[in-house]
């Protein structure tokens, strides 16, 4: 009965915790941060496999550390002169690149001159693979009147999208840049919760138009977009090659040195794919994501573009598909926790199985590109591991109460049987013995039993030892024990019974059940009577469970010698 009280209190407070955390939202919270964690684990693993290879033909132009030093060293100032952005881009374009991206905003500076401008936008005049970008914000209209954008900057939307991403103001970059050409894509990037970078937005919402990534805008241009499947607001999930410096970087100096000294030979750009942007971690352009903490911007637009042209952007598995996977997933763990015997060898094989899901989970990512959920359907396994140990538990103890009823009580009165009362007289002997305590007993016998079985058949006998029995045990305390000694005689062992109290219950029991009509198997009715040997645990009555049944017995006797129906 503990066992099972102390079960469904861990059960009840479990439900409780757990519908206060689902209530307030921080269990899901957490499931689903958790489940960020195993999708960043398994892209490090999946990128430092060796299965998937960047395309090499995207080539990052840095401005690193070395790079910001040089350019103040030789140009006085940052940030850099846009007709030095002009001229890099002449050089790179005479080797006839696929495309060439600035992951770089070039808004109205008070430090810019109208010819370097000017320079830099004649640039997109005359090269039509020359693109640029521009950022989305939420800046309020008293400091910033939104502008009105191109219509040429916009793009359609996906049809299945239902809540994009939307802003409400924008930083428009050079009025020359935005007339001259339609190459202009936004910048924003989509963290998750823990700030981490997972997604990116395939375009995004402003004034009731939607405006491409700049990343989505270069990969359309430059080769066939494949297996793009957005989530419902526009952001498809990266899939990472490696940590920072995977793509091929240039430092910028390097790349400017070679414009000054016109070395046509220094790098080789033909139909390269070439993005302009900052590593230096002083120009703050840094983001966290999940194969490095520390990751510039610009490789995030380069591993975009990459998914995009390679196809190999992560697909989210449908929800449906997560709840079968943790409800098979339990239900092989219920068979085990059942069916197996040993708890070591159920729990062993529920490990077993979780593992290899992982496993699956793992492969899948990395060879099909699909994002099976890990925690959710572990959660579950788990819950349904407890749930089974518990319900387990609960039917072995109902099964031991059973067999234990079964092998302590009588089949017919429903008393306790002579085993039992032997058990429990060596017991209460051995407690009076330690703590200087008494008891007593008391031995029953129904009068004239078997003359009443030869008049009335045995169905009528055992209908009387079963009413006899029933008002014994009604009629006595809580902490007596009554028990079936054999045949038509019974017994009772009362705890912290001094003789004479023993004997008064004696006699309150001879009373009762001899004023007691007992109902026949054939449907009539009958008086009986009893007779009861007292004894007590002493010198007098005996130290031992033989010496104390004997005493009893004996009195009996007497009592049965002296007419019946009497206590002795």
């Amino acid at each position: 009965m503990l066992k099972k009280f102390l079960y469904i209190l861990w059960i009840s407070i479990f439900a409780v915790l757990l519908f206060f955390s689902v209530k307030n939202g921080s269990f899901f919270s957490f499931i689903g941060s958790m489940e960020n964690r195993t999708f960043d684990i398994r892209q490090n693993l999946s990128a430092n496999s060796g299965v998937r290879h960047h395309n090499k033909d995207i080539v990052i132009v840095a401005i690193d550390d070395g790079s910001y030093e040089y350019i103040l060293d030789k140009y006085g100032e940052w940030p850099l002169r846009r007709d030095m952005y002009a001229k890099m881009v002449d050089y790179i374009e005479a080797q006839q690149p696929k495309t060439v991206a600035f992951d770089l905003m070039f808004v109205k500076s008070m430090k810019s001159d109208i010819e370097s401008d000017n320079a830099l936008i004649n640039v997109f005049k005359k090269y039509d693979n020359v693109y640029t970008s521009m950022n989305l914000d939420n800046q309020p209209e008293d400091l910033r009147i939104p502008p009105q954008l191109p219509e040429k900057l916009t793009v359609k939307p996906y049809p299945n999208v239902k809540d994009t991403i939307e802003y409400s103001n924008c930083r428009v970059i050079l009025q020359g840049i935005l007339d001259a050409t339609s190459n202009i894509g936004m910048i924003n990037v989509s963290r998750s919760d823990d700030g981490v970078l997972r997604e990116m937005p395939l375009y995004l919402k402003y004034n009731g138009k939607y405006y491409p990534q700049l990343g989505y805008r270069v990969a359309l241009a430059s080769g066939n977009v494949k297996n793009v499947q957005p989530n419902e607001d526009a952001s498809v999930i990266l899939n990472w090659y490696g940590p920072a410096g995977t793509f091929e970087n240039i430092s910028m100096y390097k790349l400017l040195k070679a414009v000054e000294n016109n070395d046509i030979k220094a790098f080789d750009f033909h139909n390269k794919i070439v993005y302009f942007g900052a590593t230096a971690a002083s120009l703050f352009d840094i983001k966290t994501v999940p194969v490095d903490k520390v990751y510039p911007g610009v490789e995030v637009q380069a591993t975009y573009v990459n998914n995009l042209l390679d196809g190999s952007l992560i697909k989210q598995c449908p929800e449906y598909v997560n709840i079968l996977a943790g409800l098979l997933l339990a239900l092989l763990t219920v068979i085990f926790v059942m069916k197996i015997q040993s708890m070591p060898t159920a729990f062993g094989l529920s490990v077993t199985i979780s593992a290899f899901y992982v496993m699956f989970a793992y492969e899948l990512m990395r060879f099909k590109y699909y994002w099976i959920k890990i925690v959710s359907p572990l959660s579950i396994v788990l819950f349904a591991f407890i749930l089974a140990v518990i319900v387990k538990y609960l039917i072995k103890s109902r099964d031991f109460d059973t067999q234990y009823k079964l092998a302590t009580t009588d089949g017919l009165t429903e008393l306790y049987n002579h085993r039992y009362f032997q058990e429990q007289m060596q017991r209460f002997v051995s407690h009076s013995d330690r703590y200087n305590t008494v008891f007593s007993l008391i031995i029953i016998d129904i009068d004239f039993f078997k003359k009443f079985n030869d008049n009335f058949g045995h169905q009528s006998g055992d209908a009387v030892l079963r009413q006899v029995a029933f008002a014994l045990k009604k009629n006595v305390r809580a902490t007596d024990i009554v028990c079936r000694y054999g045949g038509e005689e019974m017994s009772i062992i009362l705890p912290n019974t001094k003789n004479e109290e023993a004997v008064a219950i004696a006699n309150k029991l001879c009373t009762i059940i001899g004023t007691k009509k007992c109902k026949l198997a054939n449907g009539k009715e009958s008086n009986v009577t009893i007779s009861l040997g007292v004894s007590t645990y002493g010198e007098e009555d005996g130290l031992t469970p033989t010496e104390l049944i004997a005493s009893a017995d004996k009195r009996l006797y007497h009592a049965k010698e002296n007419g019946r129906n009497r206590v002795n």
